[in-house]
């Protein structure tokens, strides 16, 4: 007999582990696999937000916990895993949300600015995959793994958006969970990732008030920009067991911006 859809769907007993939680898609993934069930660590790297966004989250009956650290430094990867695993036991489902951007022509782009997205975009979901998979998900032959890429990573992006980091850093993500997903599905564990389109949030604060959000939503077909609602199903369903014959795949969550941008 099949199991029923609900029980498919329930996170209760399991772990979250959730990287750039305290605002943003972070912590809207981090409020959806909670009210499945899961108990929350959120990491960010400030304190602050993150007893913010915790007592919200309480608030909402989530058992949830949180651990200040800054997701690009190998050191303190080392001490949120250390954390998660001292406060939740073992970790089934890593989050990699933290990231970050820079605007700046490719022919006059810093290169501090360079290292800085590559280390916090790309090197830090790596180095976090590896300290949790070794240490909770490998050994227990159990675990889900959900980057956050995005649709910048999906294709190049055209003249007046100069965010040549960060597109490249996403791109890297995409192409990271399609070969871990292929080297650690033997341990059970699916590896798969969102990229979603332009949602509002701190980081894209900057391009919301220069284009404008009638513009922004006018290059999806469905003529919205995402919202607080918009990755929580889609988190979910590569959290929960109803994911677990779904690996290396790349969810695009964007109004159906990816599905035209070859086309303009």
């Amino acid at each position: 007999m099949s199991t029923p859809v609900h029980k498919l769907f329930d996170l209760s007993g399991r772990t979250a582990l959730v990287t750039g939680g305290s605002r943003g898609l972070g912590l809207q993934i981090a409020e959806a696999l909670g009210e499945a069930g899961a108990k929350i660590l959120l990491t960010s790297r400030k304190a602050a937000d993150l007893e913010e966004a915790a007592a919200a989250l309480q608030a909402k009956g989530i058992d949830t916990r949180w651990v200040a650290a800054d997701a690009s430094q190998p050191a303190e990867i080392a001490k949120v895993v250390d954390e998660a695993l001292q406060r939740l036991g073992h970790i089934d489902i890593l989050v990699n949300n933290a990231g970050a951007t820079w605007g700046a022509p490719a022919e006059d782009y810093p290169l501090e600015a360079w290292d800085k997205v590559m280390n916090l975009n790309i090197r830090s979901i790596f180095l976090m995959s590896q300290a949790v998979g070794k240490r909770s998900m490998i050994p227990r032959r159990h675990g889900r793994i959900i980057n956050i890429a995005s649709v910048a990573g999906l294709a190049g992006s055209g003249s007046g958006i100069e965010f040549i980091a960060y597109g490249t850093s996403k791109g890297a993500v995409v192409n990271f969970t399609r070969t871990l997903a292929g080297e650690w599905g033997e341990h059970g564990i699916t590896v798969n990732a969102l990229a979603p389109g332009f949602f509002p949030s701190k980081m894209t604060k900057g391009v919301l008030e220069t284009h404008g959000a009638d513009t922004l939503a006018a290059h999806a077909p469905l003529r919205r920009l995402g919202d607080d609602d918009d990755l929580k199903g889609a988190a979910l369903l590569f959290a929960s067991p109803a994911g677990k014959h779904i690996t290396g795949q790349i969810l695009a969550v964007d109004g159906g911006v990816s599905a035209v941008i070859s086309g303009g």
